[in-house]
């Protein structure tokens, strides 16, 4: 399936849903939709005609100065036929929260517990999330654009042995 037939069919799927459709420079579809599209989005790239039932990657970008500050970017894929989209979902707020895909992917686990860790972005429904780089007395998220550079953090609490 070629990106227009894609995006245009995603478009009609979704209706309202959809904030912007394009083809991004490298080549690759992208859509930006509403938070609340998220579910919908997958069960229908999920099924047919689509088949992107692979998610390669999930990660977030911080732009305080945007009034969205957070935008998780997620990443889709099909091998056979081979196609990719690329999904932007806005997440505004200083506690940002966005729905969790561990229900459709196994893998959404771990990536979703990384974005946590370093972004602070919360994943409504997810099973286990918890920190996943850093310990738990770590305080904030160091891939925020206000993190202080230099702030002095505890050191991780040794775990004692059996």
């Amino acid at each position: 399936m070629d990106e227009a037939t894609l995006l245009t069919g995603l478009r009609a799927a979704l209706a309202d849903g959809v904030l912007a459709a394009s083809k991004a420079p490298d080549d690759v579809p992208a859509l930006t939709i509403r938070p609340e599209a998220l579910l919908p989005l997958v069960r229908t790239l999920r099924g047919r005609p689509y088949g992107l039932d692979v998610l390669l990657d999930l990660t977030c970008l911080d732009d305080p100065a945007s009034a969205v500050r957070f935008t998780v970017v997620y990443h889709f894929a099909s091998f056979a036929p081979p196609a990719r989209l690329r999904v932007k979902l806005p997440a505004a707020g200083d506690a940002p929260a966005v729905d969790s895909l561990t229900p459709f992917w196994a893998n959404a686990a771990w990536l979703e517990r990384e974005v946590y860790d370093l972004f602070g972005v919360r994943f409504k429904g997810h099973p286990d999330l918890r920190r996943l780089m850093l310990h738990e007395g770590f305080a904030g998220h160091p891939l925020r654009k206000d993190y202080p550079d230099r702030r002095r953090q505890p050191v991780a609490p040794e775990e004692e042995a059996p």
